[in-house]
């Protein structure tokens, strides 16, 4: 017994300190229109070959009220719809919320997650889509490389929907 012990916790000890973990920093700006609704927003992973291979996050109304279900404006994230959305069964286990309010927002996906887990390495690109009812539209992309063989960043600055978009990769 003691010796399973001993080998279980040297085993332990073997795992590397630090673990890769991507963290995405999303800022929703304070607007000043007469109408302000918060936005739906979709953040994703995409290939060298622009198809989508991991949905993040998906921010949307997931109370029902007297217009519906927010699901019905799902579409309305038109790129995330149209490559990955349509395919999803919604709710979905860790990656759909509820909208967020003005401020940032911090996404950190650990690399053992199932959703980093199957990329293969190569080039991949963070995309970011807002769009708000009463508003507008806007795509953020940020490239970057998987596995991370150090530590990486990239910057994306929205001019309406978004502000600043980051991503880091350590």
């Amino acid at each position: 017994m003691r010796t399973k012990l001993l080998f279980a916790v040297t085993g332990l000890l073997t795992l590397p300190a630090h673990a890769t973990e991507m963290e995405i920093s999303v800022e929703i700006p304070k607007l000043n229109v007469a109408e302000y609704h918060r936005p739906y927003v979709a953040v994703w992973i995409e290939g060298a070959d622009s198809k989508a291979v991991a949905d993040l996050a998906v921010w949307y109304q997931m109370k029902d009220t007297a217009e519906g279900h927010g699901t019905k404006w799902l579409p309305d994230l038109r790129q995330w719809w149209r490559k990955s959305g349509r395919n999803l069964d919604l709710p979905v286990d860790g990656v759909t919320g509820p909208t967020r309010p003005v401020g940032k927002h911090v996404i950190k996906v650990d690399a053992a997650s199932p959703r980093l887990a199957k990329l293969q390495a190569g080039q991949y690109t963070l995309v970011v889509e807002a769009v708000r009812e009463v508003g507008g539209r806007e795509l953020l992309k940020i490239p970057f490389t998987w596995p991370a063989t150090g530590t990486q960043a990239g910057k994306a600055q929205g001019s309406s929907e978004l502000g600043a978009v980051s991503l880091s990769i350590k």
